[in-house]
């Protein structure tokens, strides 16, 4: 007899790694590149040959992933919040 998961644990399981690895990846990289211009920080004009800043990174090239983003604002508001005096 081989000792198994069920298929639900297994699920579980595999959400968690995954979850953490996303959270350890926010952690020591929290910028990705931008999409719009593929981490160059410039895009083409339509119309003529010069090229402008892209809009979405503002030309850094990089953009702040979701999970660090969420990650921020909640650090923010558990730093602002008050407290009550007693």
């Amino acid at each position: 007899m081989t000792p198994s998961l069920s298929p639900l644990a297994t699920l579980v399981l595999a959400t968690l790694v995954v979850t953490l690895g996303y959270l350890v990846t926010c952690v020591i990289w929290p910028f990705k590149p931008c999409r719009a211009c593929s981490g160059t920080g410039k895009r083409q004009s339509p119309i003529v040959r010069a090229f402008r800043l892209c809009p979405r990174c503002t030309g850094s090239g990089r953009r702040i992933r979701a999970g660090r983003h969420a990650y921020n604002l909640t650090a923010h508001r558990r730093r602002r919040r008050p407290r009550s005096r007693k």
